[in-house]
């Protein structure tokens, strides 16, 4: 459950990161600062990761759990909708590719056939 909480505060810590190195990095110690909040998170002494996620990231998880389900199996169903409606292109696709082939593979036989003329079979060697 500690590492849990780590890497969820890590990640959200990564996201805003990218943000905030563009607007503050000018700051003098920007980077030891950020070293040192990684290692306070980091800590067994500190537990700062687990102080973290039980003051804001659990009470906000908490308060918006159904809108979060509703969400998943919203998306749930849309990607299953998604993977259907894909499948049926992916099919269609393959049936029209499968008939142009076998078009066009009759016709460079049939052009084969016709090149061989009976001068043509005269001129190979009987073995």
């Amino acid at each position: 459950v500690r590492w849990m909480m780590y890497w969820i505060i890590f990640a959200l810590f990564t996201a805003t990161e990218t943000f905030t190195d563009l607007l503050i990095s000018w700051f003098p110690f920007y980077y030891e600062i950020k070293t040192a909040f990684v290692s306070w998170l980091l800590s067994p002494y500190t537990r700062g990761a687990s102080l973290l996620y039980r003051k804001f990231v659990h009470p906000t998880l908490s308060r918006k759990e159904k809108e979060i389900d509703t969400y998943i199996i919203r998306a749930r169903e849309r990607s299953y909708e998604t993977m259907v409606r894909f499948g049926k292109r992916g099919l269609n696709l393959a049936a029209t590719a499968a008939v142009q082939a076998a078009t066009k593979s009759q016709g460079v036989l049939a052009g084969r056939l016709r090149s061989f003329s009976m001068h043509d079979l005269r001129s190979v060697p009987d073995e």
